[in-house]
């Protein structure tokens, strides 16, 4: 006869709430798949490449030499005093960050459909993954940000304290809209070939390439409800030393947490049709 105790513990599997937008107990009971995604993401990216991690300098470099010399050199857009390559080099790293974690992220259902079918677990990991897996190529081409600020011999200040809070607002940022396409793009499959197209755009709706002073003053509140603008004006005035400018960090802070939470609620709400649409 078998004991009590030699039964297996019975798993309920509940539908969130309506207003239920993260189950953090859940994710912990599945942080060993968690950091095995993250894992495999960071090995698969390197996979048999002969430069390896070198990919992660190699990449933004080359943006920035060719943003340097076309808008730096030729066009010679006004960057308030800041040599034009420590101007680039300063936001093309949140940038890129920003971008490849975005596309990934709402790629991530697509691209993992094949498990979604046959084992039960939180599908909120599979946006988060990329969200986590993409600070490695972060980390490492904050080297290149370092050489570049050493050349121009930039001295560091008291808004480096601010540098914590504005990486988890990079974050944030393609978290939220990560969320919201990985969703739409399990349904609607042009999602997938609308991405690469939108964020070639929005690279020219931040201050990548030219200054925010640029903007005229009655557009500059509708220009500050971009998340990307606190993010990348952030890092300038954190790294360079110049004025923070709140007028931006404050409305793109708002806006970046109303899209994680109603992007993590509308992520939950169509999570219970996932399997049916693949």
């Amino acid at each position: 006869m078998n004991s009590t105790s030699d039964k297996s513990p019975a798993v309920t599997i509940k539908p969130p709430g309506k207003w239920e937008v993260i189950d953090f107990r859940e994710l912990r009971d599945y942080r060993d798949l968690f950091f095995f995604l993250v894992w495999r993401d960071i090995k698969v990216l390197y996979a048999q490449t002969v430069m390896g991690f070198a990919w992660a300098i190699l990449n933004p470099l080359i943006q920035i030499l060719v943003f340097s010399i076309i808008f730096g050199k030729v066009a010679k857009l006004d960057t308030d005093g800041i040599p034009y390559v420590l101007f680039s080099t300063v936001a093309i790293i949140p940038w890129a960050y920003m971008s490849e974690a975005m596309s990934k992220s709402s790629d991530s259902l697509v691209s993992g459909q094949a498990m979604l079918g046959k084992i039960y677990f939180p599908r909120l990991i599979f946006p988060v993954t990329p969200i986590l897996a993409k600070l490695v190529d972060f980390s490492i081409s904050l080297l290149l940000l370092l050489a570049v600020m050493v050349y121009y011999r930039v001295e560091p200040t008291w808004n480096l304290l601010l540098l914590p809070f504005l990486i988890v607002l990079m974050m944030t940022v393609p978290a939220g809209i990560g969320f919201w396409l990985s969703a739409l793009a399990i349904r609607f499959r042009d999602v997938k070939f609308a991405m690469p197209f939108m964020i070639r755009m929005l690279i020219y709706s931040a201050p990548i390439l030219y200054t925010a002073s640029s903007i005229p003053d009655g557009y500059r509140f509708l220009y500050s409800l971009n998340p990307i603008v606190a993010v990348i004006e952030g890092f300038r005035a954190c790294l360079l030393g110049t004025e923070i400018p709140w007028e931006f960090i404050f409305p793109g802070t708002i806006v970046s947490i109303l899209l994680l939470v109603s992007g993590a609620m509308y992520f939950r709400r169509m999570e219970r049709v996932f399997v049916d649409v693949i």
